[in-house]
């Protein structure tokens, strides 16, 4: 259902039996994010795939929360133009990273689940940024001026500030979106997306799937990640096939030391997703040790995204308010050490080096 809504060619021959069944599917849905794209992909077995069934009462509720997310995003839309245009009239200029520019990548935007809004910026600009933002926020977090993050709550919506767009994992990955950043803000490379008739810059599409990647990557390492991050790099790869620059995204992945994560990524984009193998950067499934290899560990990481859900979900989450002080500190540390250790057989080098990284800068 999910190959069907990213790309409209699915497996016809599915079959889902009872109500059962169905309710699995909806609870997947919700745990991975990507209501709306199964649901996309629902809609065209409906109607393309005689005798295909779902119970008529799940596919109204289903089709309730989807018209709930199309409202969200239109609303966030609006509030995102407003927000804009606020931030340029006291001279801050922002550029707007993940969610409502992805989105734009998609078939169906609107449908796609949102989450915050990020916006990033220069050292000037988050500076000013927080003056313009802080006094007209219902609610402010403490910042966090080591990683230049400034969390808000703006009508209803929240609002993150960057100054940097850290990955905590390993100083190489840091150096390359350090990179990134230079491009984007001294080198001007942004696109633009009119949104409600304001202009609104995002990354390039080169610097727009390194920073995509890393994010969704940084949250697979340390907390879990869903099924809606990947669907969201997918489609930003395909959406810019054609234009991206395949030299300097090999360049630039290479020199983080991530060739092993993308490619094995890009495996489980393929088998699980159905992304056009033949338009996959950087991994070529024509060589079948090459795939087999790949296919492996597409199949474990699949495990782990479907165990954990989205920004681990499904993961027992209570420690963080059960336990405080030295005790909560412990048992953190315990819990990520499983976590870490659950990825070895994934990442045998990178899972364990990322782990002594993580830990140092929390000793930090």
């Amino acid at each position: 259902m999910l190959r069907t809504g990213l790309w409209g060619d699915g497996n016809s021959d599915i079959r889902i039996e009872g109500t059962t069944g169905w309710n699995y599917v909806y609870q997947l849905a919700q745990e991975q994010s990507a209501q709306g794209i199964v649901l996309q992909g629902i809609d065209s077995f409906r109607f393309q795939v005689p005798g295909f069934k779902i119970p008529q009462v799940l596919l109204l509720q289903w089709i309730g929360e989807v018209q709930m997310i199309e409202q969200r995003n239109k609303e966030m839309n609006a509030f995102v133009a407003e927000l804009i245009e606020n931030l340029r009239e006291s001279d801050v200029y922002a550029i707007l990273v993940k969610g409502q520019g992805v989105a734009q990548c998609y078939e169906k935007p609107f449908w796609r689940c949102s989450g915050d809004i990020d916006l990033l910026l220069s050292n000037d600009n988050y500076q000013k940024a927080k003056t313009t933002l802080i006094p007209i926020a219902s609610e402010v977090a403490n910042e966090n001026t080591a990683t230049k993050h400034q969390a808000l709550i703006i009508n209803g919506f929240d609002v993150e500030l960057h100054g940097k767009m850290p990955f905590s994992l390993s100083m190489r990955v840091e150096a390359g979106i350090d990179e990134v950043l230079d491009d984007l803000f001294c080198r001007g490379h942004v696109r633009s997306w009119d949104c409600n008739g304001t202009q609104v810059f995002l990354p390039s599409p080169d610097n727009d799937v390194i920073l995509v990647f890393t994010h969704f990557l940084h949250h697979f390492f340390i907390e879990g990640v869903g099924l809606r991050q990947i669907c969201d790099w997918c489609r930003l790869l395909y959406t810019y096939k054609d234009s991206l620059d395949f030299k300097l995204l090999e360049s630039r992945i290479k020199a983080m030391g991530l060739m092993s994560e993308w490619k094995a990524f890009g495996a489980l984009a393929i088998g699980y997703l159905g992304f056009p193998k033949d338009s996959m950067p950087l991994l070529d499934v024509r060589s079948k040790k090459e795939d087999v290899r790949w296919r492996k560990k597409a199949d474990r990481i699949m495990g782990l995204v479907l165990e954990s859900g989205n920004f681990g979900h499904n993961k027992d989450l209570s420690y963080r308010t059960r336990y405080s002080g030295l005790t909560y500190k412990i048992v953190a540390a315990w819990r990520r050490l499983k976590d870490f250790a659950a990825l070895i057989p994934v990442f045998p080098l990178d899972a364990p080096r990322f782990y002594v990284t993580y830990v140092m800068g929390k000793v930090k």
